[in-house]
């Protein structure tokens, strides 16, 4: 008689099972708050260099899973290794974040799309390490950047309060922003069945840019290309597990959901969690929102905010997150009160 095969909480969520209590994983859980990943950053000349070391990645990646009882691994990686792999030049400034050359439309013909998946490979290898070191109850998520949020950077050489830069390039230059998202959605594609292939269980589109886009940009440049990305993933890995994370969606979050096909949407912590219950339909997962500075002041107010999200998602699939990344000056006994607060929910 076979072993009854090991359940894995977080993927069983995504595929639409409702838990007991919701599973949880925080993003950017491997990262700055830990000081051990700040005594590995210390060692490497570059944050790259970090990201594209099978040994360092993996290492990262397993560090918060030894210190808290999550229920998935994420890749340690970033969004901007697409266009790094691309060609287009990337670095990262201590306290200042990435810096690219910014792409003009005249400049599209420097990207290589062809063998950008080479480029990429020891952040494939990492997958495929992470995914024999985790426990077999534990889901691991792979991910990479929707197209509009890298194209944010590709265009503007940096990060923005309001992605004016990108904004105009799509309006001003349509045929080439046409051409760079196609760029960029192939690429993605291409990257996330590589990594889905080396191992991952679930794959997360971030769109972390989503906030500064009027409703018909919204549906072009952040519904489309993630639909198409969605569409093209699952017709090589049929029923693909993928979650959606349109920051900043708004009244948008429905059409985002329904068009684009993803299993979960990820909420942001600005939108309400009783609009989000109402407007999406009860079978869909959601993963979110707790806001990330509720992590950092910590005590009761946190426990109380982490109980009426679960509460308010209480009807439908849910994965407990943050609604955006954890912040550096997080108390990691913080961390631990907010995993042990959803665990006994």
């Amino acid at each position: 008689m076979s072993p009854a095969p090991v359940v894995k909480p977080l993927l069983a969520t995504v595929l639409g099972e409702r838990q007991e209590r919701p599973p949880v994983w925080i993003m950017r859980q491997a990262g700055r708050y830990l000081p051990e990943y700040r005594a590995i950053r210390e060692k490497v000349g570059s944050f790259l260099e970090l990201c594209y070391s099978p040994d360092l990645a993996t290492e990262v990646t397993l560090q918060p899973l030894r210190r808290f009882d999550l229920d998935a691994a994420i890749l340690f990686s970033d969004i901007l290794v697409i266009p790094d792999a691309l060609g287009q030049t990337v670095s990262f400034e201590t306290g200042e974040g990435p810096r690219l050359e910014p792409l003009h439309p005249d400049g599209l013909g420097r990207l290589r799309p062809d063998g950008f998946l080479d480029h990429l490979a020891p952040v494939l290898e990492t997958v495929s390490r992470i995914r024999s070191a985790i426990a077999p109850d534990k889901t691991l998520i792979g991910f990479c950047g929707s197209p509009w949020t890298v194209a944010t950077y590709m265009i503007g050489g940096r990060g923005s309060s309001d992605q004016a830069a990108a904004r105009l390039f799509a309006l001003r230059h349509p045929d080439a922003f046409a051409q760079l998202m196609d760029i960029l959605v192939e690429a993605s594609i291409a990257y996330l069945v590589t990594q889905f292939r080396a191992g991952a269980d679930v794959v997360q589109l971030f769109e972390s840019w989503a906030l500064n886009l009027d409703e018909l940009a919204f549906a072009a440049q952040v519904i489309e290309p993630n639909r198409r990305i969605v569409e093209g993933v699952r017709r090589q890995i049929p029923n693909a597990p993928i979650i959606g994370f349109p920051r900043g969606a708004a009244g948008m979050i429905a059409p985002y959901a329904a068009v684009t096909g993803v299993n979960v949407v990820g909420i942001d912590y600005a939108t309400p969690v009783g609009f989000a219950d109402a407007a999406l339909p009860k079978t869909l997962g959601v993963q979110g929102n707790l806001d990330p500075l509720r992590l950092v002041a910590g005590g009761v107010q946190m426990e109380k905010r982490v109980e009426e999200i679960i509460a308010g998602f209480a009807g439908r699939p849910h994965i407990f997150n943050l609604g955006h990344g954890i912040v550096p000056e997080t108390p990691i006994e913080h961390v631990e009160l907010l995993v042990a607060t959803v665990k006994g929910v």
